[in-house]
């Protein structure tokens, strides 16, 4: 398998205690974790830990970044108890576009020799500049025909809009084609909220990234700028806000 675009859209959708749904288009690089350096090197607009256009830095993800990812991976992983797969993996998350990145979630897909999904890493970031790692493996699968699913308890604040007391499931397509990941977030038997990035896969080539990034010239800043948008809006919405629970702890 190689590197790869993908290119679609995320919508979220909050049921309670109001409704709130909203759609905007994105697109993801899927990176092959031992081929980052040989990847940016496909257009004089793409770097490896220097400023360009598109810029992969290896200080944006978990771990201490003079070690390589794979090496970080496999630390995190033996903390949880979990081995590994030995072939390869691919990280689909935003890079930075001319300096600036937030990735609210990245997914490492780690296959093994034999070319199966056999774990999935969620590495989720908050706008306090904290993050937490959630391992998705068989300890934590869900029957599902035809994708991954996966359960967890939450245990990393992210939303102010959402409390702690929650679950997550994950559902995840093989990439190929078309990829989708979904989250639902669910209090008890109710689901509160969810969100579905559907997309399709593109080649990872010059052409292909120069023509999606003409459409979007600075992807992660039109992030940022969705996430405090939509807060803005909820709170309009008067949708009740939890603070973070270390500001709760110190009051």
């Amino acid at each position: 398998m190689d590197s790869a675009l993908y290119i679609g859209e995320l919508r979220h959708r909050r049921f309670f205690p109001v409704k709130h749904f909203f759609t905007y288009p994105l697109f993801l690089t899927f990176l092959d974790i031992d081929r980052i350096a040989d990847a940016m090197k496909i257009s004089p607009f793409t770097s490896h830990n220097r400023f360009n256009w598109v810029s992969f830095f290896d200080a944006d993800h978990f771990g201490d970044p003079l070690q390589s990812l794979r090496k970080r991976l496999e630390q995190d992983a033996a903390k949880e108890g979990i081995v590994l797969p030995d072939g390869q993996i691919f990280l689909l998350a935003h890079p930075r576009y001319f300096g600036y990145v937030f990735n609210p979630v990245s997914f490492f897909y780690c296959y093994n020799r034999a070319g199966n999904l056999e774990t999935i890493l969620a590495e989720v970031n908050n706008t306090f500049g904290e993050s937490h790692n959630y391992w998705l493996d068989e300890k934590c699968s869900l029957r599902a025909a035809n994708s991954k699913r996966y359960q967890a308890q939450k245990a990393f604040h992210v939303s102010p809009f959402l409390p702690m007391s929650l679950g997550y499931e994950f559902t995840f397509t093989n990439p190929g084609k078309r990829l989708t990941a979904h989250m639902a977030v669910n209090e008890g038997s109710r689901l509160q909220f969810d969100a579905t990035m559907t997309m399709q896969r593109q080649p990872w080539n010059a052409s292909c990234l120069h023509r999606t990034l003409l459409r979007h010239p600075w992807m992660t800043a039109k992030v940022i700028f969705q996430i405090h948008w939509q807060a803005v809006k909820l709170l309009l919405k008067r949708v009740p806000v939890f603070n973070h629970p270390a500001r709760r702890s110190a009051g």
